[in-house]
């Protein structure tokens, strides 16, 4: 049907094409993910951190009005920080033990500790190339980069590549330098 030679559309078809939706399902496509932000810092969440100093409390919740449930004693482990509630971050570590921390205790500086029992460095992201050093499950090091699959960590005077499959501090699709 048309009015004065142009075609006359349905609602939906007009609402479709006003908003750029697809009109039959087929045609829909997945939405993307959108990343979750923090409310204070806009980082993204979650996110990898460290501990930055060898004595750090964690508390039931976000204020020092909350009881203390346990301590960190370990300098750079890496945590997770999973939400943010003014100067405190709700972080989770390798366990998934979590509890709240007050944000100055925390530090950028990207560190992972090693899951396995042993893994080891290489001189290149390539399992043929040279093996620098083997590092025991606990070891923690300071990631320098990261691609797809493997990250180059340092620890004391050894710097070399290790797939991510074998520590924990880094999301299994994180590339930085």
């Amino acid at each position: 049907m048309t009015f004065r030679g142009f075609p006359i559309l349905g609602a939906a078809l007009i609402a479709a094409l006003l908003t750029n939706t697809p009109l039959f399902a087929q045609d829909a496509q997945p939405a993307p993910e959108e990343e979750t932000r923090g409310p204070v810092t806009n980082l993204p969440l979650p996110r990898f951190v460290s501990i930055k100093s060898s004595k750090a409390n964690v508390r039931r919740g976000p204020s020092q009005t909350h009881r203390v449930d346990w301590e960190f004693k370990r300098k750079d482990l890496p945590v997770e920080v999973t939400a943010e509630y003014g100067h405190w971050r709700r972080i989770r570590d390798h366990d998934g033990a979590g509890g709240w921390i007050h944000y100055a205790l925390l530090s950028g500086r990207r560190t992972a500790l090693v899951d396995e029992e042993m893994v080891s460095l290489y001189a290149s992201p390539d399992l043929r190339s040279t093996e620098i050093a083997r590092l025991e499950k606990g070891v923690i090091a300071q990631i320098v980069e990261c691609i797809p699959t493997w990250c180059e960590l340092r620890v004391a005077d050894y710097r070399g590549w290790t797939p991510k499959a074998g520590i924990w501090g880094v999301k299994a699709d994180e590339v930085f330098d």
